[in-house]
């Protein structure tokens, strides 16, 4: 299958189903805001390390979660009734966004370069992307940020500053998002975390009718 190389000048993509096995559709382009809106309303979204070409996935299999089936263990109900929890939206995008990049950093390595965080900014500012932190007793526990478009929300990464911080910011959110109908949290890639809370696999065919429902 041929990887198909964008032009910085058209603002374009291949089709979806045209990605290698792996997911990888693309090679080149920008970040601008009209590209990256193009991009996740065709369940597109890039991917890359620092000083590469930006790389852009579609990923045959989606791992998604649907928001009214958010699953809290009992672990984590135990855990909640013990603290005071509130849930707070867009307190400081570029703070948690950027904390979500120090924390892979720290870890594993991240993806989040400067360039990205000034092309997220930039969605944040148009009111297409959006920060969740969580308050455990008042103090800041955890967080995530993601592309919202539509009923769809595009979860891009996550912090914790305390133990259980990042799940108590999805479970708030989940709960915000299932009574206002969204359709789906597109988790873009699977881990055991994620799978923990409700995750699952679902076929392209039925990923790209929840983005029909969700968005057009």
């Amino acid at each position: 299958m041929p990887l198909y190389r964008l032009s910085e000048k058209e603002v374009y993509f291949p089709n979806p189903t045209l990605a290698c096995e792996d997911g990888l559709l693309a090679v080149g382009g920008d970040l601008r805001v009209e590209r990256l809106l193009l991009a996740y309303s065709h369940g597109i979204f890039p991917w890359y390390n620092p000083d590469d070409e930006i790389l852009w996935w579609c990923p045959h299999e989606r791992f998604v979660i649907f928001p009214k089936e958010i699953h809290i263990s009992r672990s984590m109900k135990k855990y909640m009734k013990k603290h005071e929890f509130i849930i707070k939206l867009n307190r400081d995008f570029a703070d948690t966004m950027h904390r979500c990049r120090i924390k892979r950093e720290f870890d594993e390595g991240t993806w989040i370069s400067d360039e990205m965080e000034e092309a997220y900014a930039a969605l944040h500012r148009a009111g297409y992307a959006m920060s969740v932190e969580a308050f455990e007793d008042g103090q800041l526990a955890g967080g995530l940020y993601g592309v919202i478009i539509g009923r769809c929300f595009f979860g891009e990464s996550m912090f914790s500053e305390k133990e259980n911080g990042s799940k108590l910011a999805l479970i708030g959110f989940a709960k915000m998002l299932a009574e206002k109908e969204f359709v789906m949290i597109d988790c873009q890639f699977h881990t055991e975390h994620l799978e923990s809370m409700g995750g699952r696999y679902i076929s392209w065919e039925s990923y790209e009718r929840l983005l029909q429902e969700g968005i057009f």
